[in-house]
């Protein structure tokens, strides 16, 4: 049988726009794969000439959804460029904003992006709700805690409420599944579980967007963090702002133990013979053998690291999460991370360039769309010989790498960090689960898991801190600096974590405005196309050797795919599956705003 090619676009459930194309041969495993962003954002463009301070309120709008991270990021880069230490009170507000989104933006990612392709809502009409309960108690135990919803009573009422939106064809957003796919595994009872947490999650998710919004001012597009520390300085003399943030978090933390996790232990286990491709010991993994299960992928990961834990200043501090880099699997061994060894590569992007990757110092953002090739069939498939994305390759040190929770979980461990070996031993011996299922699918969606029990235990200390400091008579949340003086010459870079991964905002100032701006975000890692030597991106990696159960439903490519969580921020410049153009927008990158 000859090769097939199978077009997804759009990938749902993200933020953006996304298109995979894929070949399978006779067996449906997949042989090649390509990731194409269908868009263009312009941001950095429109950056030039601005007032350096002002450039986090319009970096931020990169996103919708991490929105504060791009924030804190660009408004880190420009007080690298002025050498400011922000102050302790600054420094523990950044981190509990910052974690609040961790927080959130995992949970949400599971259970209202990725979870349906591990849950069959279908399959969950037909579960017993008696079994549903005792289920759901197996699990939490796993977890060593109490199911968040236990009472066969409650999974019943939510059973009917479904049955309900069925019978009067009112499904939403699950109207359009692949249900009844063989390579859904859960049974109904467990499906039951995934759709009762879901829909709970949404009540959950309000209070931590709240969470962002005491310390922000707002959430999306929090206010409070400028150059040289925070202006939400009446938030943090108010007890009663720092307890309602702590109650918050409290209630947050009970619904990530009590359900995210026992559904991860429940899902990992399930879908666990597909994210082991070996049966290699502890010892043989840490020597670099024996790795890599279903949608592994690249086996390179890399951390900026982030989440400072005392005030010694940028690139200076102890951090949460380790800076680091990881070759091929190898735990035995973590990489120092430097900056300088980061550049982009616009070969089989749609951008001009010189033909050399560029570090972002240096860096251009010049779009030059080439547009899809057109076949006999009717269809319009990419130019994978060319440029096929809006979406510029990223190297370090001349390799590709993968970005995110796993990879922050990997360099963590390989770096014998405690706390993080900590949580993620604690997360594999209680699932019984080897600990090379972190090389897969699955394992990008453990890794989420643990990191959001991590992050939300360690902010729970961290707004004791806040508070004890400020009880202490400490109410400085902001350090002065001389504006005239360092804008004449200088540039400074943002390091940190965002929830999806490595995340750097690079700027160069000149007679005190912005001449250029570059950022490099975990979805340009993780979510690009090959680079000038050929080699793969993130995603392209992780889909070969998927074995694909039903062309026409391709469910193992969504779920490999989400599990990056992909972020794919705003187009302006969309096209259908056949390449007929929808609508050309110009945008003025000078005017004011």
């Amino acid at each position: 049988m000859a090769k097939k090619h199978i077009i997804v676009d759009p990938i749902t459930r993200i933020e953006g726009h996304l298109r995979v194309e894929a070949v399978i041969d006779e067996n449906n495993t997949i042989v090649d794969a390509y990731a194409s962003s269908t868009l263009f954002r312009g941001i950095e463009t429109i950056l030039q000439g601005r007032d350096p301070r002002d450039a986090g309120l319009l970096a931020m709008r990169i996103c919708g959804v991490c929105t504060g991270t791009h924030y804190q990021r660009s408004i880190e880069a420009v007080e690298d460029a002025f050498d400011v230490t922000i102050p302790k009170n600054a420094r523990i507000v950044r981190n509990l904003i910052q974690g609040a989104l961790y927080v959130h933006d995992h949970l949400v990612h599971f259970y209202h992006l990725h979870a349906l392709d591990f849950v069959d809502v279908v399959s969950a009409l037909s579960a017993d709700p008696k079994k549903t309960s005792e289920e759901a108690i197996k699990w939490a135990k796993v977890a060593g805690t109490n199911p968040f919803i236990e009472g066969a009573g409650q999974f019943k009422e939510i059973q009917e409420r479904v049955a309900k939106f069925v019978k009067q064809g009112r499904l939403g957003i699950f109207g359009n599944g692949y249900w009844g796919n063989k390579h859904y595994k859960l049974t109904p009872e467990q499906n039951l579980i995934g759709v009762a947490h879901y829909l709970k999650a949404l009540d959950i998710q309000r209070d931590l967007a709240k969470m962002q919004a005491i310390f922000g001012g707002k959430n999306p597009h929090p206010q409070s963090i400028v150059v040289g520390g925070v202006t939400c300085v009446q938030d943090i003399k108010n007890p009663a702002r720092i307890a309602l943030f702590k109650t918050l978090l409290k209630e947050g933390t009970k619904f990530v133990k009590q359900a995210y996790l026992p559904d991860v232990y429940m899902a990992g286990t399930m879908y666990a013979e597909e994210a082991t491709d070996t049966k290699a010991t502890f010892t043989e993994l840490m020597q670099g053998k024996g790795v890599g299960g279903t949608g592994g992928g690249l086996l390179n990961y890399m951390a900026y690291g982030d989440f400072r834990l005392d005030d010694t200043g940028f690139y200076k501090s102890a951090l949460l999460f380790p800076a680091g880099v990881v070759k091929n699997g190898d735990l035995s061994k973590v990489y120092p991370f430097d900056p300088d060894k980061v550049a982009e590569d616009v070969t089989h992007a749609w951008y001009e360039g010189t033909g050399a990757p560029e570090h972002p110092y240096e860096g251009t953002t010049n779009p030059k769309y080439t547009g899809l090739e057109k076949k006999e069939d009717g269809m319009a498939y990419l130019k994978t010989d060319e440029k096929y994305s809006w979406i510029k390759s990223p190297i370090y040190d001349d390799e590709r790498m993968e970005v995110g929770p796993l990879a922050r979980m990997i360099v963590g461990v390989a770096a014998k960090d405690e706390r993080i070996t900590k949580y993620v031993t604690k997360f594999l011996k209680q699932a019984n689960l080897p600990i090379e299922v972190l090389f897969s699918t699955i394992g990008r969606t453990a890794a989420r898991a643990i990191e959001t029990e991590l992050m939300a235990d360690v902010m729970m200390e961290w707004v004791d801190e806040l508070a004890a400091n400020v009880a202490a008579g400490d109410d400085s949340t902001w350090q002065d600096f001389d504006f005239d003086k360092v804008s004449k010459k200088s540039r400074g870079v943002g390091l940190a974590e965002a929830p999806r991964g490595g995340l750097g905002h690079w700027v160069k100032i000149e007679d005190g405005k912005i001449v250029n701006y570059q950022a490099v975000v975990p979805s340009t890692w993780n979510a690009a196309p090959r680079d000038y030597k050929g080699r793969l991106g993130a995603y392209e990696a992780a889909l070969i050797g998927t074995k694909v159960a039903n062309a026409e439903q391709p469910l193992e490519i969504i779920r490999t795919i989400h599990s990056f969580d992909p972020c794919i921020a705003c187009a302006v410049h969309v096209v259908d599956t056949k390449g007929k153009e929808l609508g050309v927008y110009k945008i003025d990158t000078q005017c004011s705003i």
